[in-house]
């Protein structure tokens, strides 16, 4: 039966269609986005060490929402260890603090192990963190090696990643500024890398073999002594 004949009769059994309800609008759920922390370093080369205020980083690291780990110091090089989601923020910081001093950023690890790579694959509640850094070798083919050494280790190597499983290294990150190396390892809370580390080559005479091949590619920075390479910061405490 049409409309038009509904409206005929108004005895009619004709049944007319309810208007349908306006629809409420759904409540819109703002899901915050989850930041994703990165790791980087910076490193500022005071050129007055006498009179570096190093206790500002302390406080430009206070008001940065992430984990940052303690200041270090070798000679007249500083290092802070980032691990947040906007390293940037605090590299503008400094920036802007020590004007008159050199700012390197180590923006992303070119190299990184986990314990993800371990058949143990349990990590330590609280790590401690070790900052060495190098230099390559001013020899941009030789850089290159060494990069590409690097990029194909777990696959070529595997026995190096096997050694850093047997040292209970919790995290291995190699960051590269020019031809400089920043190299973070972390360790469980309490132990030390002069105890960890013999345990790399351990049954392991692979982890020897690429150690010697990675000599030809790094040397020390300037200000290290003759024949050394890799320098460690020491952690710096505020007064």
């Amino acid at each position: 039966m049409s409309f038009g004949a509904c409206l005929t009769s108004i005895l009619s059994a004709c049944d007319l269609p309810l208007p349908k309800k306006a629809s409420q609008p759904k409540a819109v759920v703002k899901v915050k986005p989850r930041l994703i922390v990165r790791p980087a370093v910076i490193e500022i080369i005071t050129h007055d060490k006498a009179h570096f205020d190093y206790d500002g980083l302390f406080d430009i690291g206070k008001s940065v929402d992430g984990d940052i780990d303690d200041i270090r110091q070798w000679k007249n090089h500083f290092t802070i260890y980032l691990h947040i989601p906007n390293p940037e923020s605090v590299l503008k910081e400094i920036k802007k603090s020590y004007p008159q001093d050199s700012i390197k950023y180590y923006e992303k690890p070119f190299y990184a192990f986990n314990r993800k790579m371990c058949a143990d694959t349990i990590r330590a509640k609280q790590w401690e963190n070790i900052v060495m850094t190098a230099n390559l070798v001013n020899d941009p083919k030789l850089q290159q090696e060494y990069l590409n050494y690097h990029a194909t280790q777990f696959k070529n190597w595997p026995e190096v990643a096997k050694g850093f499983c047997n040292a209970n290294f919790q995290q291995l990150l190699v960051f590269k500024n020019g031809r400089q190396l920043m190299l973070v390892i972390s360790i469980p809370k309490g132990e030390t890398l002069d105890k960890l580390n013999p345990k790399t080559t351990e049954n392991n005479p692979r982890v020897n073999e690429w150690n010697r091949l990675m000599k030809k590619y790094q040397e020390g920075i300037p200000g290290t002594k003759l024949g050394e390479v890799w320098v460690g910061f020491k952690p710096v405490h505020t007064n």
